[in-house]
Parts: structure tokens; C-alpha cells; sequence
């Protein structure tokens, strides 16, 4: 089984079909040659760095929030989540 996670174009493909892309706040740099029509601001489906189909956003919102009711967290979360765990463990002087 393979699973595709949806992402935001966040620039235009480049001249080698490269572009960068939002997933749930983490950025990376994907290949669009499998959907050249893809460009800044469509949401795709991406699979082992290649955007395999481009999809509207109420299908990347639906997929995203089912990912995040599994445990997924959003970048952001996590950085605060972090900041949070060392106060935590600072030890007082």
C-alpha cells in the first residue's frame, strides 16, 4: 500500500520541473514531471518526492485534517510542543 500526502505548491516549477512545497508547515522540494500543469498555490498528491496528481483544496483539507485525527501534527504544534518540553526540564537555580 502507498500513501500520498497532500502539499501546497509554494513556488513555480523551476526549469528541471522542481518546485517547493507546504506540508503540514514542514517545506521540500518535490518533482512536479508528473503534473506539469501544477503551479504555485495548487494542492498535489506527493508520493516518495514526485506530485502524482493535482487535487482542489477541500480534498488536501479533508485528507490533512483526517491525517491530523490519526496523531499527524502540524510543524507549528510540534514547535511548540518542543519550547514547551524544555522549559519543563530546566532546572531550577
Amino acid at each position: 500500500m502507498c500513501l500520498a500526502i497532500p502539499a501546497r505548491l509554494v513556488s513555480e516549477p523551476n526549469d528541471i520541473q522542481m518546485v517547493e512545497v507546504d506540508i503540514l508547515g514542514v517545506k521540500r522540494h518535490i518533482s512536479t514531471l508528473m503534473t506539469p500543469a501544477a503551479k504555485a498555490g495548487d494542492y498535489v498528491l506527493v508520493h516518495a518526492g514526485f506530485a502524482i496528481q493535482i487535487v482542489d483544496e477541500a480534498f488536501a483539507a479533508e485528507s490533512l485534517d483526517m491525517l491530523r485525527s490519526m496523531g499527524i501534527k502540524h510543524a507549528d504544534d510540534l514547535a511548540a510542543e518542543a519550547e514547551g518540553d524544555d522549559t519543563a526540564t530546566e532546572v531550577p537555580a
